[in-house]
């Protein structure tokens, strides 16, 4: 029993812990939530055995009744939030008063319901709170980090971090993207500005979209200091960026300047472009399977390029992360070769690899 229990976690099945006296209700609602809400319900009849629940059970979400005996909902919830604050809580009664609802918004309950309860009102707020539950406690519990994506044009870093970047995104990093160069050789530079932008909504990232000449990206001064104010001001923890060993003299540059303006970051890691040498050497694969869909949604954002860059094809993106893939686990790989690597690169990995 307790490994479909674990099986069903695994899938992603959202945990909730049910207080109530009333065994005809928490019946009803183990059923309804199990069945139509992705639901593991655990059950406590009292406050006291609920605190017991709830450290065994970690839910993200609690559903309680504010009358009980012995302890009341609202004391148990007090004590069950001491150590989580994120938690999210649904308070429920069969007695509408004033005295009740105001108590329920001192607790600081999400939700406050009255018996007897609509089943689509209740399966709709638990799956909304849940979830927002599994953010907050992934957001309390996890190390956050703070993710910069160097390129010389738009879709560069799209098109050799974009699993990566929406692991990230998934797993609530905070992402930048910096592209040099507005793209105006391959294409109209205010057209690849509004497909850049539209990619970086996809995963949560803020874009830095600079405006050097396409094509003649220096690795100097000037791209070093544009390069370096931007980590001034997100303070990154892990950069990506463009490999050395690459025939595209502006790739080859945006590498050279972000190695220098990147120098107290922990972690650097490099990138494959289609336009990558056969020096390219990576030492990390990353695993993608879950988000290779979600890599393919974003190079689709840069619509104007795929007529004429057969690299971008879902196909041939396809089959290069399955080619990594050999070296890696899974059958989907991003590969990365490492300037620099702390603690961090690790966890990312580790984190992608059990979401896939």
């Amino acid at each position: 029993m307790r490994e479909g229990w674990e099986a069903r976690v695994a899938e992603g099945h959202r945990r909730v812990l049910v207080v109530d006296d009333d065994q005809d209700l928490v019946m009803l609602m183990k059923t309804v939530l199990e069945r139509r809400a992705e639901c593991i319900v655990q059950i406590a009849t009292d406050g006291a055995a609920g605190i017991e629940a709830a450290d065994s059970f970690e839910p993200d979400l609690v559903i309680t009744d504010i009358e009980m005996p012995g302890l009341g909902g609202l004391e148990m919830l007090e004590t069950i939030r001491h150590d989580r604050p994120w938690l999210p809580a649904i308070v429920i009664t069969a007695h509408v008063s004033v005295d009740y609802a105001v108590s329920a918004l001192r607790a600081q309950a999400n939700e406050f319901l009255t018996k007897p309860l609509d089943n689509a009102k209740l399966v709709e707020v638990v799956g909304r709170l849940a979830d927002e539950g599994r953010r907050r406690r992934r957001e309390a519990t996890q190390p956050v980090e703070v993710v910069l994506a160097v390129g010389a044009h738009p879709d560069d870093v799209e098109i050799g971090v974009g699993g990566i970047l929406a692991a990230h995104h998934d797993a609530g990093d905070r992402i930048t993207v910096l592209t040099l160069s507005r793209g105006a050789r391959g294409g109209d530079a205010d057209r690849r500005q509004h497909e850049s932008l539209a990619a970086a909504e996809l995963i949560g990232a803020r874009l830095f979209l600079k405006d050097l000449v396409d094509t003649e990206i220096g690795s100097g001064g000037a791209t070093v200091r544009l390069i370096e104010d931007v980590v001034r001001e997100v303070e990154p923890t892990i950069v990506y960026t463009h490999s050395r060993h690459d025939r595209h003299q502006d790739h080859r540059a945006v590498h050279d300047a972000t190695v220098v303006a990147t120098r107290r970051v922990g972690t650097v890691a490099c990138y494959q472009s289609p336009s990558a040498t056969v020096d390219f050497q990576p030492a990390r694969f990353v695993s993608i399977d879950g988000f290779l869909d979600r890599k393919l949604a974003l190079l689709s954002c840069f619509d104007s390029q795929i007529g004429n860059r057969d690299y971008l094809a879902p196909d041939f993106v396809t089959a290069t992360a399955r080619y990594w893939s050999r070296f890696g686990g899974g059958t989907a790989v991003e590969p990365l070769e490492i300037i620099r690597e702390t603690a961090e690169l690790s966890r990312v990995v580790e984190r992608t690899e059990s979401r896939s």
